[in-house]
């Protein structure tokens, strides 16, 4: 290691970020918050909209009844999520919110599952005591009183819950917040927890950990010492009726470098893969670590020795500390749940601080989709396949690294947040509003998904193939050669190559796992690409390798045909994704081989899609400077652009607007009365795209001449079908990607051959 790194690492910990930045997303325990509006429509805009709703209604039941994940769900009735505040987690490992006002909620652990409630055992809390017998205890968190209705008085509703409110301030940055209890529970502490959660821009190992880091600062203004507890408790549930199953267990971590803490070992319900958490905190030289390895939510079952939720308070209140013998861990009832805590004690002197850190984890490292298919999460690239040892060591390592990881995102933030030409809510807004990649339902896999066989049978003979490499293209061909030719080896390249789907588009590049993320959490629709078209700069900035990833999915798309037959709900029957055109979603059921889970109008006639990924495609290189992804996306830009020829119907470069559905960018068709070449003589002659069927008579159009529908199929290109126009002929006698030299927005213009 040189100086200058070793100097960097000694620098990263003694990074002091206990007290807020001065731009952050504040707010008071006793906020009400902006309530969500409720959504409402006119009269005449509900009749409007009445056959679309019966559509979509039938269809919901239709796959219900089947057993199938549907796109939406009508019937779901959202918690009012004002007070949520800063998600816990980084990237595609899951992610678990956290209200503004302390408690927790809004767990994603499993794909397309959202479970909002609080889960009220899983709380921070203070004991103070002072000479002299002064005593003070509380809750750190202050839910209201509907959420505290019908707890159980002897069990957490033992505990002491009298927070005052007016006396604690949030605040969020993303992927931190600071929350200061000033003068909670003693007048005279001051406690400020700082939340870390691994999201480091531009690193793909740590990012994806399921982890979070809760660093506690006191401060003790008092004339006198004042022992403090600082107390975790994390009930062993992931929201649901799960929680409630039964033989679930709780087992003590193996204590080392001072971490000690409690696993909780999770078994899940419907068919959900299993999950462990850990809750685990580091001994220094002046502070204690003990833990309460299990203790029962409710009051003891007769019969039984239990120690409950109020033993537990009552211990920690009591001593500050839980006793050294090791209590056996049964597993819980049905009917019932378990819990966990581990106590941090320390003597602050007066006038003086003292810091004590937590850890969470979570590992679930199995990732389940409705169709069957498994993948594992990309952190298990790191920490193996063991849940159990993996939740262990995320817990143990964030305890030691957080200060590294704090350091990075400071520098991250820091030009920003301190560029005074900004104004005051821009940082704010900037940093926040990346909640979504951790808290949006994402996804990020690493290795290989079990070997399942192509969805082609005897119906569709051998038109079907799965995600591919494109490797099979050249550089030096034409094009349209080296398109057919990368088609022609696809199949082959899938048995030879141990990669899959994220597989390298190059032999030489490294697979960094494969993204999802939901267009919204109640719109079940994997990587969205009209939207992604928007979003998707957060990720080509703080993580390029993730857009470069996803868009390699999407150029692998362009060049898939799946004839299975799909209803949409306009009545129309369609092939679910067609040769040449960008799929609107990579789908629901089976994410990368069932694309378009969309069915409202058929996304092959959607206009916007194509252009985006040549945009997109265009923009990443000219910001990543990635020679290797431009090579390997060029024939699915190419069939892309040609794919859009269909929609010129007047020949002036311009795409038509039409009944179908459009979702243009820019509004507005190709004005019918603008001067147009025909109108003034110099019409150029235009010859059939590629895609359509070449034949020396007319016929109708969307049909071969044997009146076979070719619509968007791409079949071999007789000699007479080649495109002719100027910009493609030029293009398919490229050696190779011709990629515009000129930054975006210079004026460079693509045209649709």
């Amino acid at each position: 290691m040189g100086s200058s790194e070793s100097e960097r690492t000694e620098a990263h910990l003694h990074v002091d970020c206990s007290q807020p930045p001065a731009r952050t997303w504040q707010r008071k325990f006793d906020d009400e918050g902006k309530k969500v509006a409720t959504f409402s429509m006119s009269m005449n805009d509900l009749m409007t909209m009445v056959p679309f709703i019966a559509k979509m209604l039938r269809l919901y039941v239709q796959e219900s009844a089947k057993g199938q994940a549907s796109v939406y769900d009508p019937f779901r009735k959202w918690m009012d999520n004002c007070y949520r505040g800063v998600p816990l987690g980084a990237l595609g490992s899951g992610s678990i919110g956290r209200s503004y006002r302390g408690y927790f909620q809004h767990f994603q652990i499993f794909p397309r599952m959202f479970e909002e409630k609080p889960i009220l055992a899983n709380q921070f809390s203070a004991f103070v005591s002072r000479p002299g017998g002064k005593s003070y205890s509380t809750v750190l968190s202050a839910p209201k009183a509907d959420v505290l209705k019908g707890i159980d008085r002897a069990g957490i509703g033992s505990w002491d819950w009298k927070l005052k409110e007016k006396n604690c301030t949030y605040n969020g940055l993303f992927p931190r917040s600071w929350t200061v209890y000033d003068g909670e529970p003693d007048p005279e502490i001051k406690i400020t927890c700082r939340q870390i959660s691994p999201f480091i821009p531009h690193n793909y190992k740590e990012s994806s950990f399921p982890v979070a880091v809760f660093t506690f600062t006191v401060q003790n203004s008092g004339s006198t010492p004042a022992d403090v507890t600082l107390l975790f408790t994390w009930a062993n549930s992931v929201g649901g009726k799960s929680e409630l199953t039964g033989n679930h267990t709780n087992s003590r971590m193996r204590a080392r470098d001072g971490v000690h803490g409690v696993l909780l070992h999770h078994r899940t319900a419907d068919g959900h893969p299993p999950v462990t958490f850990a809750i685990a905190s580091q001994e220094t030289g002046g502070v204690r670590v003990t833990c309460c390895p299990s203790f029962a939510m409710g009051p003891s079952v007769p019969g039984g020795e239990q120690f409950t939720a109020k033993d537990m308070w009552e211990e920690a209140k009591n001593r500050g500390a839980f006793g050294g013998a090791p209590r056996a861990s049964a597993s819980s009832r049905p009917g019932s749940s378990i819990g966990a805590a581990v106590a941090a004690a320390t003597t602050v002197p007066a006038g003086g601080m003292r810091a004590v850190s937590f850890a969470l984890s979570w590992s679930c490292p199995e990732v389940k989709f409705p169709a069957g298919r498994t993948y594992h999460r990309r952190y298990t690239k790191f920490l193996g396949l063991d849940r159990d040892a993996a939740a262990e060591q995320l817990a143990h390592d964030a305890l030691l690294e957080h200060m590294k990881w704090e350091s990075l995102i400071e520098e991250w933030q820091r030009p920003v947040l301190h560029d005074k030409r900004l104004p005051e809510w821009y940082p704010v807004a900037l940093f926040n509003e990346l909640y979504y990649l951790n808290a949006g339902g994402t996804i990020w896999t690493d290795g290989l998904p079990p070997k399942k066989t192509s969805f082609a049978s005897s119906k569709y003979g051998s038109t079907a193939m799965e995600s591919f490499s494109l490797d099979g293209f050249h550089p030096g061909d034409p094009a349209a050669d080296g398109i057919l030719r990368a088609m022609a080896t696809a199949e082959e390249r899938l048995e030879a190559s141990s990669a899959f789907g994220t597989a390298p588009l190059g032999d030489s590049e490294e697979s960094v796992g494969r993204f999802l993320y939901l267009e919204g959490m109640e719109y079940h629709l994997w990587n969205t690409y009209d939207v992604h078209f928007y979003a998707s700069f957060a990720l080509l900035s703080l993580f390029p390798e993730l857009e470069l990833s996803l868009q390699r999915d999407f150029a692998r798309a362009v060049l898939h045909h799946d004839p299975r037959p799909m209803r949409t709900l306009d009545g129309a029957t369609v092939p679910r994704k067609v040769l040449g055109a960008v799929p609107h979603d990579v789908g629901l059921r089976d994410p990368w081989f069932q694309l378009n889970a969309y069915m409202i109008h058929d996304p092959a006639r959607w206009k916007d899609l194509n252009p985006k990924f040549v945009l997109q495609a265009y923009r990443d290189v000219a910001a990543t400077g990635d020679a290797a992804f431009a090579a390997a996306v060029w024939p699915a830009v190419y069939l892309a652009m040609a794919y859009m020829h269909q929609f010129d119907r007047d020949g002036d470069g311009m795409v038509e607007k039409t009944a179908a559905p459009t979702r243009p960018t820019t509004s507005g068709p190709s004005p019918a009365s603008a001067p147009t070449p025909a109108a003034s003589g110099s019409r150029p002659s235009r010859r059939p795209p590629p895609w359509r069927a070449s034949s020396a008579t007319a016929a109708p159009r969307g049909t071969s001449s044997s009146g076979t529908d070719v619509r968007g199929a791409c079949t071999t290109p007789s000699s007479g079908t080649a495109p002719t126009s100027t910009t493609t002929t030029a293009a398919a006698r490229t050696a190779g990607p011709s990629w515009p030299t000129s930054s975006p927005g210079s004026g460079t213009r693509a045209r649709a051959g």
